[in-house]
Parts: structure tokens; C-alpha cells; sequence
């Protein structure tokens, strides 16, 4: 069954009572940030590629207020549990783990100079956790965006995304690329974010029509990027980069890899195999966009799953499981194209589909994936939405 997307109004209406409530404060500043699927261009982000992800419409909400204190006091939706935060001095990384992500953007306002004044907050999502849609990046946007709202000032968007970047490197110690960041900063309405991550610039990417719909499909099999596969495959990486001798993975071509695959060694050069193909995908994917050639994506989203699955070995049997799913639906049925997205171990797939079947494909998707692994999946269609803000 295909789950409606919680409204943005009600979010933040809720997001006012919990202070109210918890807190006994009253909201005069509102954040927002969504999180991100990506269409194609995965594991790349750390590789000098291209990707090309989109802002969801689900999305975090901050809603608080200062309270002339030295300390931050943050509740949440999830638990009764309140944090204290310390703001007279620099933020380190501590208990409960969740709450780094946002000590680590404090810390990134802390070291550009910035006093933050004490101020109580409330934090609820629509953005599903551990499905690889980049709910902590989500996260770090809007604890951002609302201390721009608290301080009255504003960082320009890539200095925003990249201080974010830093505080999961620092404070969750994962190594990610820039893509999530980016895609929940810079995100708009029927826009795609095609980012060249040797240049750190993004360009928007039309995607207005109404006839294609993108299904975004919770496998409900979590995923922990802390854990080190997700630092492995970025290890992988930059070990394939120096053998090849090259400085970028834009200078690699798929003869490079195949000349060189011995040398290479397994599983290095199928990850390097992997890296340069998908950089070549996404490429094509964003030109067939471009031409409105949308029947090309379907064999390009395939080409990417296949490659996370057997070359980059990041898919789970649940993935391919939902995504085969999909391809059994097959064009005739609605399908253009599917494939996993996000970090991989779990998370979601992404179905590129006809707008007029999408309800159907979804609960195809939901009945064939629960009684293929007895878990019931969290399924809803998103349309690229508006990036990280304050709400007036």
C-alpha cells in the first residue's frame, strides 16, 4: 500500500506542541531539512564522480526557542528522554549517539566564531531512520538551518552543506562523501541535484513531469554506516585510486581497470570496476534526462544495482529481492527502472514508474516483498521537493 507523505504544516504544528509540551516553550524558530534518494550515482560521492539524488518530500523538523540559558535542552518525538548540551564551551563528541550529529554542527558554528545562545528544542521526522535516505543528514540541515535562525544569520548553502559533511565525519565518524548534504541543502521542487563532486558544484536538473513518479520502497532491514563496511568500501577506493597511479577517478577509464586487474586484485579492482562504471552511468542518466529519454534510465538503473550488488558488494538479500520485484513488473506493467539507493546493508530500493500505476505497483511491491521475506514494507512516492529552510 502506497503511504501518504505527512504534510509540512503538520509537522510543524506538531513540531510546536512537543515543545509546548516537553519543554514548557513556546516555538519562534522553525527548521526544516528533507532527506534524499538517489536516483543513480552511488558510492561515488567520495570518488570525484558524479551523482544525481533528490530532496524527499519527508522531512526533519526543529521547532524551539532560546531560554537565556548557557545550555541547549532537546527532546524528541522518539523518547522521553531529554539532552542537555553544554554550549558555554566547544561541543565533543559524548552520549547518547544520536545527539552527535547535532553536537558536530554546533562545534562547526563554535569554530567559525560563533556564541550560541541557550535554547530548548523539539525534533520530529517523517524521514524514515536507517532506510538510506539520509535521515542524519536531514538531521545536521536543519539543526543547522535553525541555529542561522537563532544567531540571525546565514551561511551560503555549500558552506552550510559542507560544515554539516564535517560534523558526520567528526562527531559519527562516517566518512561520507558530499551528496547527502548537498541534496538536502541545495534541493527544489521538481529539480534533481546533478553534483560533480570533483568541483563541488551542483546544477538543477528538471524533473517536472507529471507522468513519472519515483516509489521509494523501506526494505525495514536497517543499516549502520558506522559500522565499517561503509569505511571499507571508501578504503577500497582510495587503495584502487594509488595502484592505477592515478590522481582522480575522473582520469580512469574502464581500460585502465581491465589492463590493469591483476595488479589490481580482487576485491579492489572490482570495486574500482564498479566506481568507473557507475560515474559513466550517471552521466548518461542526466544526458538522457535532458532529451526527455526516460525509456534509457531503466537499463542504466539496472546496469548501477547490478554493479553495487556483485562489484562494490553493498546490496543485502532484501534489496535485490525488492528491486527484482520491480523488474519482474517490467515496463509493460509501469516499471522504467529500479534499483537500491543510499549507503547499501539494508535501506531502500528507488522504482522509477508511470504516475497512473504507481499505486498498483506499490502494493504489488509491499504483497510479492512480504511473502517473499515476511516483512511488511514502508512504501510512498516522492516528487523532488524544497531543500533545508526556516518555516514562517
Amino acid at each position: 500500500m502506497l503511504q501518504i507523505n505527512p504534510d509540512l504544516t503538520d509537522l510543524v504544528a506538531d513540531a510546536a506542541a512537543g515543545l509546548l509540551a516537553r519543554l514548557q516553550s513556546k516555538a519562534t524558530i522553525t527548521a526544516a531539512a528533507p532527506g534524499r534518494v538517489n536516483l543513480i550515482g552511488e558510492h561515488i560521492d567520495y570518488c570525484d564522480g558524479f551523482v544525481m539524488p533528490f530532496a524527499i518530500d519527508r522531512y526533519i523538523v526543529i521547532g524551539g526557542c532560546a531560554n537565556g540559558r548557557s545550555q541547549a535542552r532537546i527532546a524528541t518525538a522518539l523518547g522521553d528522554e531529554i539532552v542537555v548540551l553544554d554550549l558555554s564551551k566547544p561541543q565533543q563528541v559524548a552520549e547518547p549517539k544520536w545527539a552527535n550529529y547535532i553536537r558536530g554542527v554546533i562545534r562547526g558554528f563554535q569554530d567559525r566564531g560563533h556564541h550560541i545562545p541557550g535554547f530548548d528544542a523539539f525534533i520530529l521526522s517523517s524521514v524514515p531512520g536507517g532506510a538510506g535516505l539520509s535521515s542524519s543528514a536531514a538531521l545536521e540541515l536543519a539543526t543547522a538551518t535553525f541555529l542561522e535562525g537563532l544567531l540571525d544569520t546565514r551561511l551560503e548553502t555549500r558552506e552550510k552543506a559542507l560544515l554539516c559533511q564535517k560534523a558526520e565525519h567528526d562527531f559519527a565518524h562516517v566518512p561520507c562523501g558530499i551528496m547527502d548534504q548537498f541534496a538536502s541543502a541545495f534541493g527544489k521542487t521538481n529539480r534533481l541535484v546533478l553534483i560533480d563532486c570533483r568541483t563541488g558544484e551542483p546544477e538543477l536538473v528538471p524533473f517536472e513531469n507529471p507522468d513519472l513518479t519515483v516509489l521509494i520502497s523501506n526494505t525495514m532491514v536497517h543499516h549502520e554506516l558506522s559500522d565499517g563496511g561503509y569505511a571499507a568500501r571508501r578504503k577500497n577506493t582510495e587503495v584502487g585510486l594509488a595502484r592505477l597511479g592515478k590522481a582522480s577517478w575522473r582520469d580512469v577509464t574502464s581500460a585502465d581497470v581491465q589492463g590493469n586487474w591483476e595488479k589490481l586484485g580482487d576485491p579492489i579492482n572490482r570495486r574500482s570496476r564498479h566506481v568507473v562504471g557507475e560515474i559513466s552511468r550517471t552521466i548518461a542518466a542526466a544526458a538522457a534526462l535532458a532529451r526527455n529519454d526516460f525509456e534509457a534510465l531503466g537499463p542504466l538503473m539496472a546496469a548501477s544495482h547490478d554493479s553495487l550488488r556483485d562489484d562494490f558488494e553493498v546490496s543485502c538479500k532484501e534489496l535485490d529481492i525488492m528491486v527484482e520485484i520491480g523488474r519482474k513488473i517490467g515496463r509493460h506493467g509501469g516499471v522504467i527502472g529500479a534499483r537500491m539507493t543510499g549507503g547499501g546493508f539494508g535501506g531502500s530500493t528507488v522504482t522509477l514508474c508511470e504516475s497512473r500505476k504507481a499505486s498498483q505497483i506499490a502494493t504489488t511491491l509491499a504483497a510479492e516483498y512480504e511473502k517473499a521475506t515476511g516483512i511488511k514494507p514502508q512504501i510512498f512516492a516522492s516528487r523532488p521537493s524544497q531543500g533545508a529552510h526556516l518555516v514562517d
